[in-house]
């Protein structure tokens, strides 16, 4: 079969053409916006990518249009596809249906940390003398890839509560049907579609839904948006797990920095982490993991021995370089929860050395304002930050850069913002870069103007 996949360098339809190129299909597909870490992948894969929305990247045998999210009426393949009757799907419907039957499903969903979530489960798995399949939002490190069939039963989704395709706005997570299902953490997001929070609390009570009586769900007994949702209705076991608490999972801190800690199941020591992650949210990542693995026997001792050789995803305070003494990290940040706890985590670990934020406010919900609040307060770790104020953004930053701790200023451009680093940064600094897309290319290219 031959597959056109719409949106193929967003990261989840990145991982649908990789699991369609290993299921034995013809695939190409094309993409506004063509920047690593997806595009590389794709195309180490072989599979061809046409930057542009133009029907004529959609060949004449096509067989099924693969559409994502990211399209919606109006975009000229999609009238295209419609007009000439082609053979339509969504990548999470193609997933449900080709993929996932007959596998034990493992799906992680909420607002932060899923990605690193799926990356430690799938990671924990294959440790254990499992060979999982998976799916997730990002190239974990380990695998080099975003997406594999893998031999065993397990499959482990990044799930995602984002809705599926202009033609089906139900969240993405309900096509998946999982046997074991993490609720990580839930706040509000995705503003361009969801009203409020309540709104979101629905969509993760149809995902509780359909968890069947011999699964498990794992949740976040620190979250009180994940209690009410249990409290709409519940059919399936509940783990819950936790720092600050009595919860089924816990964690004892050894280090401040959450480089090394202890995993207690029903108060009794079960195993000792030690990792190169950093930060309580990933500590927090990693228990929820744990007692994924442990819900379909996985062996607890090898997968937790092997978690020193786990490695973060790309763009997780992924470590770019270090030049003139100063270091250069690149983060995949769309939301004030995940800024504040990602900069708490490198605080921890860099003591009292200057830290420096390159921040784009690029998610929708960062786009409409929905967060401009939080975003000040989120920053509170970073002792100075550039902040990108493109034309287009609908909302002042002044009040962002008014109620930072250090200092800050909003620029432009990115040429303005790499000349501003260049002007602010000295040796012994960290420098971090936030945004959910490309930044045009930002930390490199701030790599490159030190090397200059």
């Amino acid at each position: 079969m031959k597959l056109h996949i719409l949106g193929i360098c967003g990261t989840f339809m990145g991982g649908v053409a990789a699991l369609a190129r290993e299921l034995g299909h013809a695939v190409d597909g094309s993409d506004q916006n063509v920047y690593p870490p997806m595009s590389t992948q794709l195309e180490q894969l072989g599979i061809a990518l046409a930057t542009g929305w133009s029907p004529g990247h959609i060949a004449a045998d096509t067989d099924v249009v693969v559409v994502g999210n990211a399209l919606s009426r109006g975009n000229p393949a999609v009238e295209h596809v419609l007009d000439a009757g082609l053979a339509y799907t969504s990548g999470a419907q193609w997933l449900g249906e080709e993929v996932l039957p007959g596998r034990e499903v493992l799906a992680v969903a909420g607002t932060h940390g899923k990605t690193t979530t799926t990356s430690i489960l799938a990671f924990l798995l294959q440790a254990a003398g499992r060979d999982p399949g998976f799916l997730v939002g990002g190239v974990p490190e380990n695998f080099g890839v975003s997406a594999r069939l893998g031999s065993g039963p397990e499959f482990v989704v990044e799930a995602d509560e984002y809705d599926t395709a202009f033609f089906d706005k139900r969240s993405k997570f309900v096509h998946y049907r999982p046997l074991v299902a993490i609720l990580n953490n839930l706040e509000f997001d995705h503003a361009d579609i969801f009203p409020d929070l309540a709104a979101i609390q629905r969509q993760f009570h149809h995902l509780v839904r359909i968890v069947p009586r011999r699964g498990r769900l794992i949740v976040n007994g620190e979250d009180a948006a994940l209690a009410e949702v249990l409290a709409m209705g519940c059919w399936t076991p509940v783990e819950t797990f936790g720092i600050d608490g009595d919860f089924a999972w816990t964690a004892t801190l050894q280090r401040e920095d959450g480089s090394a800690f202890d995993v207690l199941h029903d108060g009794a020591v079960v195993g000792t982490v030690r990792w190169n992650l950093v930060g309580r949210h990933n500590v927090m990542n990693a228990l929820a993991a744990i007692a994924a693995a442990n819900a379909v026997g996985a062996d607890l001792a090898k997968a937790i021995a092997a978690l020193p050789d786990f490695v973060s995803v790309k763009r997780r305070l992924e470590k770019l370089g270090e030049i003139a003494g100063i270091t250069v990290y690149d983060d995949f940040a769309h939301h004030p929860t995940a800024i504040r706890t990602t900069l708490e985590g490198l605080r921890a670990r860099v003591g009292s050395a200057r830290i420096v934020v390159a921040m784009e406010p690029r998610s929708n919900s960062m786009r409409l304002g929905a967060h401009s609040a939080q975003i000040a307060p989120s920053l509170q770790e970073a002792d100075a930050v550039v902040f990108l104020q493109r034309p287009e953004l609908p909302w002042d930053a002044g009040s962002v850069i008014a109620g930072l701790r250090g200092e800050g200023v909003a620029v432009a451009t990115v040429a303005a913002l790499v000349d501003e680093l260049r002007g602010r940064t000295r040796a012994g600094d960290h420098v971090v870069f936030m945004s959910n897309g490309g930044f045009e290319d930002a930390p490199r290219r701030f790599l490159a103007a030190l090397r200059d």
